[in-house]
């Protein structure tokens, strides 16, 4: 602990934006860097705690108060060892992770948490700069190979660990490019591609084969993959969207939120889309029904994309701005937040319940029905129940509508349904305290097993998939061990 008084010294303090009016213009990241003398009093902040709740509230682990101490004494490039020492891809958790270690900081219970995220951005981003990140092969190999479906994080962590234990591990990606959501659907003002591709690079300079637009279950059956590989990582997303089945789902211009976002970003990679297949929202009234992260991309989307106007509505009620007593620290604050999207303008509203879309003579959607709602709890069943406010009704104008109301499952059809595996109540891969599926050899991991989740917790689990799989193989591994994430005296 260098500086015992830094959190009395320095107050939060987060990396200057670009302001709104600029960044609308483009699709670059919003965050201006920091500079060293900045990062350094931000790391002073840390208390070094006796217990860091920060670390247990992170998936990975991530030795936090280590790396804090590391950067402010000016120790980057051990700075950067600590970070992979529990985390492959500090670059992708330091831009686009909502930072639980942050609400776990013990610092939040009375004062502003220490700016971890943009810490460990700064770490990564330093580490790059110096090339200080370089390729790790193994020293041996072992003779097993191991297959892993899906390019996402998940799947990106569990190649680079498997390869590092010396296992020959090649990467079935059924889209033309590398990275999943990381690439196809995270905005790239999020997360600019150039990030994603150069820690891939890396990965594929250590030994890992990538394939791409090779659907595994159509390009290649699984009865081939289980002959040919020792073991199979199943890493694919969460894929099927929760969707709005009301009267006129059926009209134009009502599209899943994945769609609209990964269609722009294709567009950036420079391929092109016949008009009645393109999703635009130039000079367009755009509503967004769902208030999470996924509606706040389409939300920064639309403005780059030039909406007339844009609202985004919520089915739940709009959060306090404090803690309320019975939301104490360390439990997740359920406080209201707002994204950079929504600090460069649109509409958001609470409480709306979506009844019918209405559409013109064309089938084009033209409006919304809506109405407002109220959460009562119910005594009776103790639970929280929504009703309908009697003579709230509400016309909503819309050219176009965006579903971003998060996903249920992976996908069943092809692959997962032809091996026979075996799905958990929500749908996922059911799997054991090893991750292995039903099937001899073929484990899960990511969003495949756990359902959509957070950035942080894909590539943990990839990590942890690894182990099991080095296990499997060899009957013992060198690789990490990683924390079963349990949120401290979280009870929800």
């Amino acid at each position: 602990m260098g500086n015992p008084f830094g959190f009395t010294e320095f107050h939060r303090k987060m990396p200057a934006k670009r302001s709104s009016g600029t960044r609308v213009g483009d699709w670059r990241e919003i965050y201006l860097n920091w500079d060293e003398k900045e990062s350094r009093s931000q790391a002073s902040r840390c208390m070094d705690c006796g217990v860091p709740f920060c670390n247990k509230g992170c998936p990975l682990g991530n030795l936090i108060p280590e790396f804090n101490d590391l950067v402010y004494e000016g120790n980057w490039e051990e700075a950067i060892n600590r970070l992979h020492a529990t985390n492959n891809f500090p670059e992708f958790t330091g831009r686009i992770c909502p930072a639980p270690c942050e609400e776990s900081c013990i610092l939040s219970i009375n004062n502003d948490p220490v700016t971890i995220e943009m810490i460990e951005k700064t770490i990564s981003e330093t580490a790059w700069n110096n090339n200080w990140i370089k390729p790790e092969p193994p020293t041996a190999r072992t003779g097993k190979k191991v297959a892993v479906v899906g390019s996402g994080p998940a799947g990106l962590a569990a190649a680079q660990q498997l390869n590092r234990a010396g296992h020959s591990v090649s990467v079935f990606e059924r889209s033309e490019v590398l990275g999943g959501l990381l690439t196809i659907g995270i905005p790239e003002f999020k997360l600019e591609k150039s990030v994603v591709y150069r820690r891939i690079e890396q990965i594929r300079k250590e030994g890992v084969k990538f394939y791409t637009k090779t659907n595994v279950g159509i390009d290649i059956s699984h009865a081939d993959l289980q002959k040919k590989f020792d073991a199979i990582c199943l890493a694919g997303g969460s894929t099927v969207p929760r969707d709005l089945s009301i009267e006129g789902r059926n009209l134009s211009g009502i599209h899943f939120a994945m769609d609209y976002l990964s269609q722009q970003n294709a567009k950036l990679r420079g391929q092109t889309f016949l008009k009645k297949e393109e999703i635009s929202a130039i000079n367009k009234n755009v509503v967004i029904i769902g208030g999470g992260d996924t509606g706040a991309d389409c939300l920064g989307t639309a403005h780059r994309q030039k909406a007339s106007n844009v609202v985004q509505i919520e089915i739940l009620p709009r959060p306090p701005k404090l803690r309320l007593p019975d939301n104490p620290w360390p439990e997740r604050p359920f406080v209201f937040k707002s994204s950079s999207a929504h600090e460069e303008g649109g509409e958001r509203d609470f409480s709306i319940l979506t009844k019918k879309f209405i559409g013109d003579k064309q089938g084009r959607v033209t409006e919304l029905q809506c109405v407002r709602v109220e959460w009562k709890h119910s005594i009776e069943n103790n639970q929280t129940v929504m009703e309908e406010i009697t003579g709230s009704d509400f016309i909503v104008k819309a050219d176009l509508v965006l579903i971003a109301m998060g996903f249920i499952h992976p996908q069943h059809e092809g692959l997962l349904d032809n091996m026979q595996i075996n799905y958990d109540i929500r749908g996922n891969v059911e799997s054991d305290a090893r991750m292995k599926s039903n099937i001899d050899g073929v484990f899960a991991c990511g969003d495949m097993e756990n359902g959509q989740s957070l950035v942080v917790q894909a590539i943990a689990s990839g990590r942890r998939c690894a182990r099991n799989i080095d296990v499997f193989l060899v009957g013992n591994s060198s690789l990490p061990s990683v924390q079963e994430y349990v949120r401290p005296f979280h009870n929800i």
